[in-house]
């Protein structure tokens, strides 16, 4: 990353069709981040709806959001920690581009979750790399090469090595945005914070804007206005996950996706009424 990516900036209020054309582009690495709550769907709808092509996505849990762009053509690359429909099984699009490529091939970059979180840190520190202790022992390095060893210097001591993650955007949701652009996320926090200061671009998009944050969970995390590029309002944006304090995860929606997601023209068909249809972007994000 330059110096001219970390300068701080100040963030624009702006739609969220406004968010991703301006700061999501074809062939981009794209995190969407968000720890079983305050997952980005709107967002991930929004870059479906434009069309976006190419992209390396990057999510230490791949899950509905990932399987409908996967399915929807927009990614070429999968970069996580593990992948499926949370106490359903499997993703079902995920599963068709790999071992049949469709509607393209998808290629994966698997990592544990401690590579990807030390992987995020590494990226937001602006080092080229994560050490850690994770890997020795288990067979990822055999199918990602991404995985190597190296020696402690001052110990000797065999060690893992991966790439720093440094996104080209990172894209969150989070609960609420102040309107100095400083943004509150409460709850179970994942690596939104990591993620964000990783990016070179990085987008929220919030429940609310409001006059002050009114923290009130000690399990929080407030990102200062000048980690981001935009926020956006974007009410009810982590559905069908949940967003604490505001709304309950909608497990109905995950079990009937398993059935929905299995068959090719069932999916398009969902996607064509609940994403791209006109007026979708206020039912589905």
């Amino acid at each position: 990353m330059s110096q001219d990516d970390r300068l701080p900036r100040t963030p624009r209020f702006l739609t969220l069709a406004e968010a991703v054309a301006t700061y999501v582009r074809d062939g981009d690495t794209v995190a969407m981040e968000g720890f079983t709550h305050l997952i980005p769907f709107a967002a991930g709808h929004e870059v479906i709806r434009q069309g976006k092509r190419d992209l390396t996505l990057v999510r230490m849990t791949p899950d509905l959001i990932y399987d409908q762009m996967i399915g929807m053509g927009c990614a070429r690359r999968l970069v996580f920690s593990w992948g499926g429909n949370p106490g359903v099984g499997s993703l079902h699009r995920l599963r068709d581009a790999v071992e049949r490529g469709w509607p393209r091939p998808l290629e994966l970059e698997e990592h544990t979750h401690a590579g990807m979180a030390h992987a995020y840190a590494a990226g937001a520190a602006g080092l080229p790399c994560a050490v850690l202790r994770g890997y020795l022992g288990t067979d990822l390095a055999r199918v990602n090469p991404n995985v190597r060893a190296i020696e402690c210097p001052f110990t000797g001591e065999r060690l893992a090595a991966i790439p720093a993650l440094r996104p080209d955007v990172a894209i969150i949701h989070a609960q609420r945005a102040d309107r100095r652009g400083n943004v509150l996320v409460e709850g179970i926090v994942g690596v939104q914070k990591e993620a964000v200061l990783a990016a070179r671009r990085a987008i929220a998009t919030v429940e609310e804007v409001a006059d002050d944050l009114r923290l009130r969970s000690p399990n929080a995390v407030v990102l200062p206005a000048w980690t981001l590029d935009a926020i956006v309002e974007a009410p009810g944006g982590a559905r069908p996950s949940y967003a604490h304090g505001y709304y309950g995860r909608d497990n109905a929606f995950y079990a009937a996706w398993d059935g929905i997601s299995r068959d090719r023209e069932a999916f398009l068909a969902w996607m064509r009424e609940h994403v791209l249809a006109p007026g979708a972007r206020t039912r589905a994000g």
